[in-house]
């Protein structure tokens, strides 16, 4: 099992910035990817930024690109979402994935999610 744990989302004003951050525990090995999910009421959940287990390959979805920066810390098995230039639109409740390495599947184990509020 994993537990994954995120912290940093909150009420921010449009324009303003935030880093998200999400620490894994439990039996996830050392090589896993992490990456970012959020999901906006009434929407379904959507693809945020990805990072590899090594650290050295990251993934963006296009509405984020150019805003957003996925890092890890391996020694603390925490991955951060820095996030800058918001708008209401980024407005959802954002989870961290661990995907563990060999899995079939992309990501296995799921967090509860921290609110981002973005105020025009």
């Amino acid at each position: 099992q994993v537990q994954l744990l995120e912290s940093g989302g909150g009420l921010v004003q449009a324009g303003g910035s935030l880093r998200l951050s999400c620490a894994a525990s439990g039996s996830a090995g050392s090589r896993y990817a992490m990456g970012w999910f959020r999901q906006a009421p009434g929407q379904v959940r959507e693809f945020v930024a990805g990072i590899n287990w090594r650290g050295d390959r990251m993934d963006y979805a296009d509405s984020v690109k150019v805003r957003c920066t996925i890092t890890r810390d391996g020694a603390k098995n925490t991955v951060y979402l820095q996030m800058k230039s918001l708008t209401p639109e980024d407005t959802a409740v954002y989870s961290c994935a661990v995907g563990l390495f060999g899995s079939p599947r992309p990501y296995d184990y799921w967090g509860q999610g921290t609110q981002v509020t973005v105020s025009s």
